[in-house]
């Protein structure tokens, strides 16, 4: 008596073109979502602006007479200060608790229902809201900080392109970062742990208080190439700075885009785990 062997059909043009319409659509209710809360933008933008007055002041002292330090000058310091508070809010680090806060309330049953993945959902609703982000609070840090300072602006036209690759691959990266902290809940129900440490580590080693070449050098290179924090923050903003040449720019968004793969690989079987743990509890 012969077998009978299950094959999986190749994914058909109209079932990618639905499934791009579905995340765009998902996207866009992430957009639409987020930009209901104005006044916190407008909240935000001006917080950001002041620290980056701080900050920028601070970062240019330290450059004293000299008027560059770790490779960067004294426009590129900045540059380096004022979009990276621009990119606060779109990258976000910190915040984000709507997975952690549906597993604790039994919420997320009914996320496993849905016909689209769950990372996939997250991913769409977190890429809208980076989407608000960059219109409500990173054009003004971006737009106030020429009008006070010399900032650096793009001498190679490959820049541009790099650092919207770059920044968007750390958006997606912090949602894997953000989502394998939440996911600890299926199996500690209390993330305030997890949470805590993500804050000090991303903050730390994300480039967002200092520019980690100010490390000494075998420091910088281990977190740069063995932890994914720097991808976050500090390569989009070296690619923005021109600190290293096109040929490095690259190798670095190449390693963004590692740590990007790898995190949202990392999310799905986070996933599949948590599920069978939740069938196994009744859930």
């Amino acid at each position: 008596m012969g077998s009978v062997t299950a094959t999986v059909a190749p994914p058909t043009a109209s079932n990618v073109i639905l499934w791009f319409r579905t995340f765009g659509a998902i996207a866009g209710s992430g957009f639409r979502r987020y930009a209901t809360y104005r006044q916190a933008a407008v909240a935000g933008a001006v917080t950001n602006t002041v620290f980056g007055f701080l900050r920028c002041y601070l970062l240019l002292a330290v450059a004293g007479a000299a008027g560059s330090v770790a490779g960067y000058d004294r426009a590129q310091l900045a540059t380096f200060v004022w979009a990276g508070q621009g990119l606060l809010a779109v990258i976000l680090f910190w915040g984000w608790t709507d997975l952690a806060d549906r597993i604790r309330t039994g919420e997320v049953a009914s996320d496993l229902l849905r016909p689209v993945h769950p990372v996939t959902s997250y991913l769409a609703t977190d890429l809208g809201r980076a989407g608000w982000a960059g219109v409500s609070r990173l054009l003004p840090p971006v737009l106030v900080g020429p009008l006070f300072f010399d900032v650096h602006l793009p001498a190679r036209w490959q820049t541009v392109p790099l650092f919207v690759a770059s920044v968007l691959l750390a958006v997606v990266l912090s949602f894997g970062c953000r989502y394998l902290v939440n996911a600890t809940a299926y199996w500690l129900e209390d993330v305030r742990g997890p949470q805590i440490l993500w804050t000090l580590a991303s903050g730390a080693f994300a480039g967002l208080y200092f520019p980690l070449p100010f490390l000494p050098d075998a420091l910088y290179l281990a977190l740069q190439f063995g932890t994914p924090f720097p991808s976050l923050l500090q390569i989009p903003l070296d690619v923005l700075v021109e600190r290293d040449s096109t040929a490095t720019q690259v190798g670095l968004v190449a390693v963004q885009a590692g740590w990007t793969v790898a995190a949202l690989a990392l999310c799905r079987l986070v996933q599949r785990r948590a599920e069978r743990r939740l069938v196994v509890q009744g859930g």
